[in-house]
Order: structure tokens, then C-alpha cells, then sequence
């Protein structure tokens, strides 16, 4: 692959594009997307679509770019750019590199002392974190989760303390598990909001505990799916109640740990000592012998 060679390194260009209206286009996208000697897209074919929209023509040449020939094509891109090529790389909605392709394309170009720059655009992330209702001023985005429920489950756990407000990206075939698995590990009255097509013609934002979502969800949910979960209230020994101590050892057991381990972890994360969580577990196991329905507990 060959760009425009000028006889000094090229540019590499992030560009940003519509998650949902296309009015939302950066006024920088159509001028790139003309003057680029490659626009690398994730889909030709929606690129398609975004250039007539913007009434714009490329003149430089089109090539795929996504996740299933992201390794191989990153090599042929990184010499065109230290041919002098300006190389314009657009994923299927949002900023490249944030759950799309794009980090290996960065990297490599860095690693070439090639220049990097950026056409911002509308952001899921962050339209989703505004409209909300939660707090904003420290956030952690954590993508998309793993698509087993062990995996998934080990994954929330290791978050489950997290004292910034979460933000994850969900198929919407799969809500309905993932919230259901965020209310187990994260509990039940836990706040969050799910954002559906944002921007587009149905969008909607649903707000509520986790628990509450859950049910929710269960009765099916269309769309691009943003889920927006609150950080872990902050608590003293006190604020924890056996039946939570049990539910936190459960769902330690329940991604793969043994019962010793997990007593241990949720007594180091709550401040009691490793005595009153294992008595509490223990009742709990006593509570369930002695009939079905006196506790949710453990086996």
C-alpha cells in the first residue's frame, strides 16, 4: 500500500463520526475525509453512506479496517504513513481505539515517531455519563464485558468496590444477564442508567436500581446499549448487615474462589474481622438446613 509521498512522515488521523445523528458530524470530518490520501474504515460500506450524508467525495484511496484484519493491514498502514501518506482512520460510530480498532494502528504509528492527532467527535461514553443522572467528576470506562457469566462475574468482582461511577458498552441481546449479574455482585439497589440509541430517533434512558433494570431488561431491549453504574458507596463496618456479607462471599465462591479465600477478601474490604463473616455465612448454611426460604445463602 502506498500513499501520497511528500519525503517526510505522514499524519495519522483519529476521526470521530456520528454515534446516532449525523447533523453531529465534527465540520473537521468532511474536510479530512476529502483531503486523506487513505481512509482506513472499519466499514467500507457505512463509510459509504457517511461521505453521501456529507456530501463529500475521498480522493485518496479506501481500504477495511477492523477487527478481524486489524494485525495484518497495520503494517501496510504504518508504511504508507512514513511515506508521507495522510492516513484518515474512521470506525462505525464514535472515536477509533475506544472499543473499535485503532490502538494497534496508534501504537505502531507512535513507535514510528509518525504524528497522531485527532478530529473529536460524539462520544457514547460520554453523552451517556451526561444524561445519566449520576455523578460525573471521576469515572472509569470498562468496554464491554467477557461474554461468559464466570468470567463476566470474576470481572464485575474485581470492580465491586470501585468508588467512581462505571460505564460499560452491553449487546443488547445480552442486558438482560449483565445487569442481572451487576445487581448480584454489585447489589440490587445499586443506581444505573441504561442509554439506548443515543442521539437516534429512540433514544431512551432508563434510569433506576439495578435489580429493577434487571426486570426490565428481561422482557427484551433493542439497540446500541450504554450502561452507566454508580461508584460503591462509602461505608463503615457498621453498614454492612449479614445477609450482604453472605452475598459477597457467594459471588467470590460463585467466580471461582474457595470459601476460606473468599471469607478473607470480604473481610479485608469491609474492615470486620474474618470471625463475623464467617459466622454469618455459617448461620446462613444453618438457616437453609433448617427449611427452604429462611435465607438466601450459601450451600
Amino acid at each position: 500500500m502506498t500513499g501520497t509521498v511528500t519525503g517526510t512522515t505522514g499524519t495519522l488521523v483519529l476521526a470521530g463520526t456520528p454515534i446516532g445523528e449525523i447533523a453531529d458530524a465534527p465540520p473537521r470530518l468532511a474536510a479530512e475525509l476529502a483531503a486523506a490520501d487513505v481512509v482506513a474504515a472499519e466499514d467500507t460500506r457505512r463509510l459509504r453512506r457517511l461521505t453521501q450524508a456529507l456530501g463529500v467525495q475521498t480522493r485518496g484511496r479506501v481500504v477495511s479496517y477492523f477487527e478481524g484484519n486489524e494485525a495484518a493491514r497495520t503494517p501496510e498502514l504504518v508504511e504508507a504513513l512514513t511515506g508521507g501518506a495522510r492516513v484518515l482512520l474512521v470506525t462505525d460510530a464514535g472515536m477509533p481505539s475506544v472499543s473499535d480498532p485503532g490502538y494497534r494502528l496508534v501504537a505502531a504509528a507512535v513507535e514510528r515517531d509518525v504524528r497522531v492527532t485527532a478530529v473529536p467527535g460524539p462520544s457514547a461514553v460520554l453523552t451517556a455519563l451526561a444524561l445519566s443522572g449520576l455523578p460525573v467528576d471521576r469515572f472509569c470506562f470498562e468496554g464491554f464485558l467477557p461474554r461468559k457469566a464466570g468470567e463476566r462475574l470474576g470481572r464485575l468482582r474485581e470492580v465491586a468496590q470501585e468508588r467512581r461511577t462505571l460505564v460499560y458498552f452491553e449487546a443488547p441481546h445480552r442486558l438482560d444477564d449483565t445487569l442481572a449479574a451487576m445487581a448480584e455482585v454489585f447489589g440490587g439497589e445499586r443506581r444505573a442508567a441504561v442509554c439506548r440509541e443515543l442521539t437516534k430517533t429512540y433514544e431512551e434512558v432508563k434510569r433506576g436500581p439495578l435489580a429493577e433494570l434487571a426486570a426490565w431488561a428481561a422482557e427484551g431491549v433493542r439497540g446500541e446499549i450504554t450502561v452507566v453504574v454508580s461508584g460503591a458507596p462509602e461505608a463503615g463496618p457498621d453498614a454492612f448487615d449479614s445477609a450482604e456479607l453472605v452475598r459477597r462471599v457467594r459471588v467470590r465462591e460463585e467466580a471461582g474462589e474457595r470459601r476460606k479465600e473468599a471469607i478473607a477478601a470480604v473481610a479485608a474490604e469491609t474492615g470486620l474481622p474474618k470471625r463475623e463473616v464467617f459466622d454469618a455465612v455459617v448461620a446462613a448454611k444453618n438457616a437453609e438446613r433448617e427449611g427452604p426460604g429462611r435465607s438466601k445463602g450459601l450451600s
